[in-house]
């Protein structure tokens, strides 16, 4: 049992990734617990004298700006939010990212700058915890006013409607009050406009991605170097004094893995014909390396979006102040979104290149990784299969943050759409996984060629572990059972 409190600053990924353990549970600290009762308090007292308007809780939303609601009214404008805007479709959030969305959402409010009650917040956490899971939908945010849209189906089980997921089962919201004794929420003033408002949809999909891209560049690395070896490569390219002199963080740690994973091979340490090898494994350091930067600065940006207050209007008890401003606006994470997506697409796209040189007949290898080529296809199609989704990538990395589009009757007339960036980033990386397992696929088959030469002993280890899930493969089969193998024993390496 993981247990992360709300109160702490996250300051790394690894945080994250305890809130992605399914075990973990989430706890409001004292500190954070004073935050939203203080807030909330200041707020009520507002409330009693408050004569002119304030968007959202006195008001009508988004160009209803001006519309004024009465005192008796305000309770039913938060519900009628939530309602009304819970427009999602298109295919359902994986539960594991809807998780993170709550626990998100619990954290954002919990800085005290939202004006939600105490017991709304306690709520999200005990969904969390209880692994109450709202059916969310893909489709539906501009990334800019928040995440409204599934955000609000999100929020729909805390007043007994949606749906949720609990123990495998799909129940309604109105279950709840059966299966836990959980009365439904009637929301205050704010309240809605507090959950509705906030990135927490971009940025849990932004967090999933990242935290599985971090492992993907990992065994990139190590991948690659198995094809490297298996491809009978030259070791030169990963001189330190090479990189000493072009000291971009990612490329000198990549070429220091190269080294580390290749060490004591007997394959690199024979004589070699040929002068230099091609691009997709002379260049390793500089493109993985790449991605490799390019992924600390993204972390960066995803860590400080995890540690910031993200609804609309802002309320700062200690100044007195209820500001409508723009902190729910994704353009941080759209952006940053898209170019993890690009960062990963390239992974892939060296990886689809590597494949293509092991069944290319090059350096002893047999065409197509197969004894018999002509009767035996081999591995003729796994490449097309990888060639395929290296152009899927290709289209999905459209940049979806230069797009944007009219609406709320133009009040909301610039939007990020970092709620594509973020389904569609989610895309590119499960096809990465697929492609760097296609490559181990190969690499692996063309090892087997150069026996009985041995490659380094830490790969050689892990070829061992990939040979219990996939074997070499004398004649033609069925390869799409083994490119699943693959895809899962990737999935299961730490």
């Amino acid at each position: 049992m993981h247990t992360f409190y709300i109160d702490e600053k996250i300051h790394c990924l690894s945080d994250v990734r305890t809130l992605l353990e399914p075990d973990c549970r989430i706890e409001l600290g004292h500190e954070a617990m004073e935050r939203i009762t203080k807030c909330r308090d200041y707020l009520d007292k507002r409330m009693e004298n408050q004569v002119e308007p304030i968007y959202g809780i006195t008001t009508g939303f988004g160009s209803l700006c001006n519309v004024a609601v009465g005192a008796a009214d305000l309770s039913k404008l938060q519900e009628n939010l939530v309602m009304s805007h819970a427009c999602g479709t298109g295919d359902e959030v994986k539960e594991d990212i809807v998780r993170l969305m709550l626990a998100l959402k619990v954290k954002s409010l919990s800085y005290g700058y939202s004006g939600v009650r105490l017991e709304t917040v306690q709520r999200l956490v005990d969904f969390f915890n209880h692994g109450v899971t709202p059916v969310v939908y893909s489709q539906g945010s501009l990334g800019a006013s928040g995440d409204l849209a599934p955000l609000a189906n999100m929020s729909l089980p805390l007043l007994g409607m949606g749906d949720f997921d609990y123990r495998g089962e799909r129940y309604s919201g109105e279950e709840l009050e059966n299966i836990f004794g959980w009365k439904p929420l009637k929301l205050s003033s704010k309240e809605g406009l507090a959950l509705l408002n906030g990135t927490q949809f971009m940025l849990a999909h932004a967090l999933w991605s990242l935290c599985h891209a971090k492992r993907l560049s990992s065994l990139a690395d190590k991948i690659a170097a198995l094809s490297f070896d298996a491809f009978d490569g030259r070791i030169e390219p990963f001189t330190p004094g090479v990189h000493e002199i072009r000291p971009h963080s990612g490329q000198i740690t990549t070429a220091e893995m190269m080294n580390i994973y290749l060490e004591g091979s007997e394959i690199i340490d024979r004589p070699k014909e040929h002068v230099q090898d091609p691009y997709s494994f002379r260049c390793i350091p500089q493109v993985h390396g790449a991605t490799k930067d390019a992924l600390s600065h993204i972390e960066g940006v995803f860590i400080t979006e995890l540690n910031s207050a993200t609804d609309n209007p802002t309320i700062l008890p200690d100044e007195d102040l209820i500001i409508s401003a723009g902190n729910f606006h994704g353009q941080p994470l759209a952006i940053n979104l898209d170019f993890l997506a690009i960062a990963m697409a390239e992974l892939g796209s060296i990886s689809e290149r590597r494949t293509y040189q092991l069944i290319a007949g090059k350096r002893g290898l047999p065409s197509f990784l197969i004894a018999h080529p002509g009767l035996n296809s081999g591995f003729m199609i796994p490449h097309y299969t990888a060639a395929s989704i290296v152009s899927q990538n290709k289209q999905l990395c459209t940049p979806a943050s230069v797009d944007t589009i009219d609406s709320s009757q133009g009040q909301e007339d610039h939007v990020s759409m970092g709620g594509n960036a973020a389904t569609k980033c989610v895309k590119v990386i499960h096809n990465v996984e697929s492609l760097l397992a296609i490559e181990l696929l190969n690499a692996a088959q063309a090892l087997e060629f150069r026996r009985p030469l041995r490659t380094s002993p830490i790969l050689e280890e892990f070829v061992a572990e990939y040979r219990d899930v996939v074997p070499f493969i004398d004649e033609d089969e069925v390869m799409y059972h083994h490119i699943r193998r693959s895809i899962l024993f990737l999935r299961n390496q730490k």
